[in-house]
């Protein structure tokens, strides 16, 4: 199941580029030659024509709706964009764990490092993905790991049990949940020239 962020990102992304698609071909199909073969109903710029009318723009600044509507949704659109970008900001940072003795601390790339080169090391284990995520007191590990194709789940899980437990073992007061993904890694198929 994909993570709520990845989902917004793409989502917003996807939003983003469908407006810019929309407005590139809207104007390469009205700027190219063959704009005056377009059907009648299709909105065509002047030279000097703006996007909303000043007659039209004049009569909707004189309702009492207009102002407040179109301020308020700025701000709230302005405030929005903004704890975005500041969200995909701070998930960028490496956080600092403490660790038990005092006056140290562990970034969680070296402890992601560490653990996907001791998954490596274990037998029937082709690639691993390590991702830690840390909140106040507790920390999240998530394994992808990649078999050989001839090795079962079960004849690596207890080599990466204890991984996880000397992790939880090292990271004793903070609360370690670990997440493990299994994938297999496909035969070779033999190619014919």
């Amino acid at each position: 199941m994909p993570r709520p962020r990845m989902v917004i990102n793409r989502a917003v992304l996807a939003i983003v580029g469908l407006v810019f698609l929309v407005g590139g071909v809207w104007l390469a199909v009205t700027q190219a030659s063959w704009a005056p073969r377009l059907p009648v109903w299709w909105p065509t710029p002047g030279p000097h024509t703006a996007l909303i009318d000043a007659k039209e723009l004049a009569a909707v600044r004189t309702r009492g709706w207009w102002t407040p509507t179109i301020t308020a949704g700025s701000i709230a659109a302005t405030v929005l964009l903004a704890l975005w970008c500041t969200r995909q900001l701070r998930s960028g940072f490496r956080p600092l764990m403490a660790l038990p003795a005092p006056g140290t601390t562990l970034r969680t790339r070296a402890l992601e490092d560490a653990m996907t080169r001791q998954a490596i090391a274990i037998g029937g284990i082709a690639r691993c993905r390590t991702r830690v995520l840390t909140r106040p007191g507790h920390l999240h590990v998530r394994l992808r790991v990649w078999l050989q194709p001839t090795v079962a789940p079960a004849d690596v899980l207890p080599a990466l049990t204890a991984l996880t437990n000397h992790t939880e073992t090292a990271l004793a007061p903070s609360d370690v949940r670990t997440h493990v993904r299994f994938s297999t890694r496909s035969h070779p198929r033999p190619h014919l020239h």
